[in-house]
């Protein structure tokens, strides 16, 4: 089967690079699901808050802003940051960087009421964090692409890719072929890439692991922020009437799929039942997804130095909603030849090619 462009990974990277690059090439998506959005775009906590992440990242984050607002994905939902007195100035560092304003426990109280106001000494608040209609955003993607002529194959188990004078070839069950492969494997990214011959860039996935709890004491936590402590050493956030609540670790692992760590889960949840009053239930459900990494922990998008007709869409580290829309635009410019409309200064940062010697 014969495309001009094969895009291995059906995450919400893949697909938003999909729907970008279909628009001036034929464009066949393999995702080895039996379903897209599996792992670590199906286990997202949906939140953007421009100023999250790396310069680079916030560089991405603004230039998707209107791509969010004009297509009705976003609501609010704010961000509250909680500290005791010993945190004083994890909790500072977090101001700067994040540019949140301070404000006081007991208006913090009043944002979250099953906060425990003699143990937070600090808090600070920004309204301007979002949610992420994930699905409706996946799903508008996708109908881009087929709308464009491009397909997505799942159950796509890719177990062979070699390049030949005619272009690549990829072997999932059938054989695809295509004058440029896009690596959006997520976890798998440095696997494919040593699959195709191409030297890998040290993408590594980290465990992240998640409660679900029924809300506490009864509360309606409809209009409640996403709250965390600082350093993010946990957070908890609103969803669908439950809290969601994360000792937002990240440990090195393999690609696989994830799933909780008990005893890291039970550590997260004792850091969030310090800071509350209402006392943790049996959780509803617990799960975990897999954030990964480049090594200096920022995206990396463009083609391969050494094999140009290889493009890495990789390395989101949780970054991979909130930037999927300038992010796909980036890649579709550099795949095709045109003047990206970020700045250059980000472009490069973003490059694979900074990763090679």
């Amino acid at each position: 089967m014969n495309s001009d462009i094969i895009i291995i990974g059906g995450g919400i990277a893949g697909l938003s690079a999909a729907a970008r690059l279909s628009a001036d090439a034929q464009v066949t998506v393999l995702e080895m699901e039996s379903v897209t959005g599996y792992h670590a775009s199906g286990r997202s906590a949906a939140l953007i808050e421009e100023n999250y992440g790396a310069p680079s990242v916030q560089a991405l984050n603004h230039a998707g802003m209107a791509h969010f607002q004009d297509g009705g994905y976003l609501s609010q939902r704010g961000l509250l940051i909680i500290a005791d007195d010993q945190q004083e100035d994890a909790f500072k560092a977090d101001l700067v960087h994040m540019g949140v304003d301070q404000i006081s426990p007991d208006e913090a109280v009043d944002f979250v009421p099953v906060l425990d106001k003699s143990k937070v000494a600090f808090a600070g608040y920004h309204a301007e964090a979002f949610d992420i209609d994930t699905d409706r955003l996946m799903q508008d993607f996708i109908r881009v692409l087929r709308a464009n002529g491009g397909q997505i194959i799942t159950d796509a188990i890719v177990t062979g890719i070699r390049q030949d004078a005619s272009g690549w070839e990829v072997i999932a069950g059938d054989s695809y072929t295509a004058g440029t492969l896009v690596n959006a494997a997520g976890a798998w990214a440095d696997l494919i890439a040593g699959i195709a011959g191409v030297t890998p860039l040290g993408i590594v996935p980290h465990r992240r692991s998640m409660a679900r709890l029924a809300a506490p004491g009864g509360h309606d936590t409809t209009k409640w922020p996403m709250f965390f402590g600082p350093n993010e050493s946990w957070y908890a956030k609103p969803d669908a009437g439950a809290l969601l609540v994360s000792p937002a670790e990240e440990v090195a692992t393999h690609p696989h799929d994830a799933y909780a760590d008990d005893m890291t889960l039970a550590e997260g949840l004792d850091r969030y039942q310090q800071m509350v009053t209402e006392p943790v239930t049996r959780p509803l459900a617990t799960w975990a997804g897999l954030r990964s990494f480049a090594p200096d922990r920022t995206l990396v998008l463009g083609r391969d130095p050494h094999v140009p007709e290889f493009v890495w869409c990789a390395g989101q580290g949780g970054y991979g909603f909130q930037t999927s829309p300038a992010a796909s635009a980036l890649l579709a410019d550099l795949v095709h030849g045109r003047e990206p409309e970020i700045d250059a200064v980000s472009v490069a940062a973003l490059r694979p090619d900074r990763l090679r010697a």
